[in-house]
Parts: structure tokens; sequence; C-alpha cells
């Protein structure tokens, strides 16, 4: 007998956002026996390719609003940015998940640290800019170096910059647009880790491992999983994100991005109210996705297991990799029968744009890691043979604090 509210394979499901995790999501609803529409107003999106169905246009076109509702059980968004006003329409209709509300804590980042700070939760020390009147102000509550980041918008590093003195914060302010930012202090730190969750309908949760990342140039660049870090650490970094998911009365599956200071302090960089990038490796490396945990809480079906199935490794692929339109020698990663390689169908290469991930799986971490920088070696080259390299060869960036103020 099907549970109230259960949504059964057969049925058609709806996102809204087209990229990447769009399309792992199609991937993954397909798999178990959805129907999937895909609303975005790009042509070429990487969702709509694999989609049963794909409505072009605006995220605030009316008439594309209604016909997702009529046609979809159900409905989630790949990305945080759609406008409340659609969120608040589609949810007259059908359920939407993550909700509304949730999300427009998370599209904001004033919203967020505010409401981060005001239950109890530790980030590092940030001012809200809302007019540029009020810089020199905010520089003297804020040490330099500091980073000034767009309010609304902005990812893998974009909508962002370095600030060293009063003139510069002006230049920023002013190319950022003159619109609301936060500036944030900069800190020095351990290591970068964050945890990916789902909750269902019920307030029901799995929890995947702390995954530990490290970026280049704003980007997310590896995953280490499981992260290097002490159990306790893991273990408190998991409960905050359980805890923020509650008090968002979150369903679906969330990622909160942490620094862990050199003290030993977790504070909190981001949230993000979707699949994350740093739980790509769930695909290959767990037995269940994010993914499929996705579809799961969208349509009100149990949680699956997340156990992690051994060690893991995620490097992202940027468009850096192209030379002249030429693709990066996909056979440095294929191979190797414990590497995993996804790409996202994109059409067009661009230095910084993510346009695939590998994920390299081993029996110890250090295996896992060793392999996947030699991999992302050879790619980086533009091919030749691996490197033989032992695991003290292996360079991880692990030695030496440095500072942190945030990524995407």
């Amino acid at each position: 007998m099907t549970a109230p509210g259960m949504i059964l394979p057969g049925a058609t499901l709806g996102i809204l956002g087209g990229g990447q995790l769009g399309r792992l999501f199609v991937v993954a609803a397909r798999t178990m026996g959805y129907a999937v529409v895909v609303l975005d107003p790009d042509r070429d999106s990487p969702a709509a390719q694999l989609a049963d169905r794909h409505i072009q246009a605006s995220y605030t076109d009316n008439y594309a609003l209604e016909h997702l509702a009529r046609t979809c059980a159900a409905i989630t968004t790949e990305f945080e940015n759609v406008p409340a006003s659609s969120l608040e329409y589609l949810a007259s209709v059908r359920p939407v998940r993550p909700s509304g509300p949730a999300l427009a804590i998370t599209q904001d980042r004033i919203r967020e640290k505010n409401f981060l700070q005001s239950n109890g939760f530790d980030t590092a020390p940030f001012v809200v800019l809302e007019q540029r009147q009020a810089l020199r102000e905010a520089l003297q509550q804020v040490a330099t170096p500091a980073l000034m980041k767009l309010s609304r918008a902005g990812y893998d590093g974009k909508g962002q910059r370095w600030v060293h003195n009063l003139g510069e914060a002006q230049i920023a302010f002013d190319e950022l647009g003159g619109k609301p930012c936060v500036l944030e202090a900069c800190i020095a730190i351990q290591t970068e880790i964050s945890v990916v969750i789902a909750r269902d309908v019920e307030g029901r949760v799995v929890a995947y491992p702390p995954s530990e990342n490290r970026h280049r140039a704003g980007i997310l660049d590896v995953s280490i999983v499981p992260a290097r870090i002490s159990p306790e650490i893991g273990a408190r970094a998991t409960q905050i994100t359980l805890r923020i998911a509650e008090l968002l009365e979150y369903c679906g599956v969330m990622a909160v991005e942490f620094f862990i200071s050199q003290d030993g302090n977790l504070l909190i960089n981001e949230i993000a109210p979707r699949p994350h990038n740093s739980g790509h490796y769930t695909l290959d490396a767990c037995r269940t996705s994010q993914f499929e945990q996705q579809v799961r809480a969208l349509c009100g079906l149990p949680l699956a297991d997340a156990t992690l199935l051994g060690p893991a490794v995620m490097v992202n692929v940027l468009g850096d990799l192209w030379h002249a339109g030429q693709a990066p020698p996909w056979d440095q990663v294929l191979r190797h029968a414990c590497a995993k390689l996804h790409l996202y169908g994109k059409c067009e290469a661009r230095p910084g744009r993510k346009m695939g991930h590998y994920t390299v799986l081993g029996a110890s971490v250090e295996e896992a890691l060793t392999l996947a920088l030699a991999i992302q070696d050879a790619l980086t080259r533009g091919g030749g043979s691996l490197p033989v390299r032992g695991v003290d060869d292996a360079s991880d960036g692990r030695n030496g604090a440095w500072a942190g103020c945030g990524h995407q």
C-alpha cells in the first residue's frame, strides 16, 4: 500500500535549472523510472539533453511556470537563485522541495549570515555593506585583507573581490555594481570541509561523511573522502549541518561548507541548498548518490543508505584543459579501472567552467589521492604517460596554514 503523499515511478518531476547538477538529477530520476521536465533558458543546457522535455524559458515566464506546475507532480531546483515569486507560485500548486522560505535565506548572503549568527553558529567575522559611504567604517571593523562578496548571486569565485585598503574597497564596491555585499575577514585555517546531508518531509536524515576540499582560484579543485580530520571535528560538523537543516525545516539534499581554524574551531562558510560539487564522489563511492537522495526526498520516499564504500578522491575538470578546441586526453583517466569519468555535455569549454569531474577509488585515501593528482597532472600537460609516483611523492597541500575567505 502506497504511503500518503508518496510519488512513485511513472510520475513526472520538474526541475528549475539545467546545469550539471540538474543533469545528474535527471540521470538519477530517469534511472528510477520518473519522467523529468527541465525549465532553463539555455537552449543547450546539459540537463535538457537527457530530460524528457525542455521548457526553454525564463524562470519568471508565467506561461512556462504554469506549464511546469500543470505537468509535474513535484518540483525541485538545481540552484538557489530562483526568483522567490516563481517558487511561491509553484508551491501554491505543487510540492516544491526545498521550500521557497529555505531558499530565500540561503540565496542571500546577508540573510544567511544573519540567520547563522542569530542561531549561535560561528562564522568568520563579517560586516554587511549596503552603501558606499559605509566602507571606511566597515574596514575599521574587519581587518584587511578581506573579501567583498555580493550578497546575491556569485559562485565559483565570481562576484567577489579581495580588498586591502579603502581605495581598493571603493573600486571593488563599484565593480560589483554598488549592490549589497558582505565584507568578510580573512582567517588562517587548517583546511576546509563540507558535509552533505539529505532530509525528508518527516524530518528524517542521512548524512554523508565529511569531505576535505581544496580550491583553486575560488573553484573547488579536489575533494578527499573521508576527510583527514579528527572524528570529533567530523561529528561536530555533521551535527551542525543537521541542526541547520532542522532550523530551516529543510527537505532535500543540502551541504554546509566549513573552515577549520588553526585552533580547531569550526566556522561556517556557506550553506548550499542543493546537491553539492563536493558530493559528486557519492555517484561512485557510496551505496546511494546524493542525486538519488534528492529524488527520494522530492517524492516523499524513504531516504536510502548513504554508506561510504571506500576512500575516494574527486577532481573537477575545467575548461582550462581544452586547447585550441581540442579535448583533453581522456585515456589518461579511462586507462585506470579505479577512475570514473563524468562529463557534463557542455558545448563550449571556457576557462573556469566546470566541464566534468572524475573520481578515483582506492584502498586508502593516500592511494586514491596519489593517482588522482597524477591523472590531473597528465591532463594538464595534455597527454603522455603518467609518472610513477609513490604515496610520499604526492603533493597534497596539507603542510602549513593558509588564508581562507570563502568559496562557492
